[in-house]
């Protein structure tokens, strides 16, 4: 089964077993209430938390999901077994879920999407959904043709359980409580913050076709990570924050070690990305299009246009029934123009009979243009979006009027 009609059949089966560690780790906290919490198991915490953001956002994202930079094989597999140590599953699952929420974001196919479900389950809930336990390994051949993957792929609690023998063998109970349990569940929280937050809270500098923004508090807490409409705008940059001012520690480390020669081949984005100078992919300017088109009162429209023909003598009949697409362009523009013709004929002989019905009014390319202007940031898109919008309301408008609309969206 693809990710896509998983996502379709997750929200009715919540909480399979592999949730339980999840849930574990946050009742494990209260351990320190027993243990007591020393110096030592707080700088532990305060030191792992770091640590693993770091493997969070340079390994499990920038590298593994979005391959921004190279590595050695043994590089790879540190990186892989340090991000696992956050108990967030396997490199392969990760990656292979973060892939498919950019290619679906923010539509009813992403994972975790909190303009399609709600916060929380954008932020945890998704983590409950019996379909979320597999992953599409499809999506992941460059990361599974490695073994050593592969084999912590199998035993993806592995790394976790050896930071967490390691914690205790180093302050004990609180080592174990504090450093290991306390950093584990912030590390879950800021990571989780991503995809809840960044997708409600913030600005949007560049247009993407979903709902990222940038939130800088989010990038003080994640490294960087909190830029994520810039990231969703090139999600192949090594760093996240196109600006000097835009607080991007993962890269300024990652950049540390390319000077080491323990990483190389960084990837900037393009410079017309950040300057908001190159055209929109096709993905992003339908995404636009349709959010355009869903700002316009289309109900009202068709029911104008039912209301033009039976109240205004002298227009030509439609069959709506068997009316297609491009008949039903020409005849929506033959209808404004007749409407127009009769309004002021009824406006010479009567200025009441103008009440009796209204106007067809689907807006023009250049007024939704205009529109497009004020709801999006500049790109050179616009009036491709715009052009866009014109079709998908022409369309919608045709599949009221003919009773094609159950149809077309099954």
């Amino acid at each position: 089964m693809s990710e896509q009609n998983q996502h379709a059949d997750d929200h009715g089966d919540i909480v399979y077993p592999s949730a339980i560690p999840f849930v574990l780790a946050h009742l494990a906290c209260f351990g320190a209430l027993w243990s007591g919490v020393s110096a030592t198991s707080l700088w532990l915490a305060f030191g792992l938390y770091w640590l693993r953001m770091f493997a969070v956002t340079g390994g499990y994202h920038r590298y593994f999901s979005h391959r921004t930079y190279k590595t050695s094989r043994i590089g790879q597999f540190v990186l892989a077994f340090l991000a696992q140590s956050t108990a967030q599953k396997s490199v392969i699952w990760w990656a292979s879920k973060h892939r498919h929420h950019h290619r679906f974001s923010d539509t009813e196919h992403d994972v975790h999407s909190p303009v399609q479900t709600s916060f929380f389950y954008s932020h945890v809930g998704w983590i409950f959904s019996n379909g979320h336990d597999r992953c599409d390994t499809s999506t992941v051949t460059d990361l599974t043709r490695f073994p050593e993957l592969n084999f912590l792929h199998r035993f993806e609690l592995l790394p976790a359980f050896a930071l967490a023998l390691i914690c205790f063998a180093v302050d004990g109970w609180s080592g174990l409580f504090v450093g290991f349990f306390w950093s584990t569940v912030a590390v879950y929280h800021g990571t989780f913050c991503i995809n809840s937050l960044a997708h409600v809270h913030g600005d949007k500098d560049y247009v993407t076709g979903d709902e990222s923004r940038n939130n800088w508090w989010l990038a003080i807490i994640t490294m960087g990570e909190g830029w994520h409409n810039n990231h969703h705008a090139y999600q192949y940059s090594v760093r996240q924050g196109f600006r000097w001012w835009q607080w991007d520690p993962t890269y300024y480390l990652i950049l540390g070690l390319s000077k080491l020669r323990l990483v190389w081949d960084l990837r900037a984005p393009p410079q017309a990305v950040v300057e908001r100078s190159q055209a929109l992919p096709p993905r992003v300017i339908e995404r636009s299009a349709e959010r355009l088109a869903a700002s316009v009162p289309v109900e009202r429209i068709v029911q104008s246009v039912r209301d033009a023909y039976a109240n205004v003598p002298g227009l030509p009949e439609l069959h709506l029934p068997t009316l297609t697409l491009p008949e039903f362009r020409e005849a929506l523009a033959a209808l404004q123009a007749r409407a127009s013709e009769q309004l002021h004929a009824m406006q010479a002989q009567a200025q009441d009979a103008i009440a009796q019905w209204h106007m067809p009014t689907l807006p023009s390319r250049e007024e939704l243009a205009e529109k497009a202007a004020a709801m999006f940031v500049k790109t050179p898109s616009l009036d491709a979006i715009a052009a866009r919008a014109h079709d998908l309301l022409i369309e919608t408008i045709h599949a009221r009027l003919t009773g094609t609309a159950n149809t077309a969206k099954a």
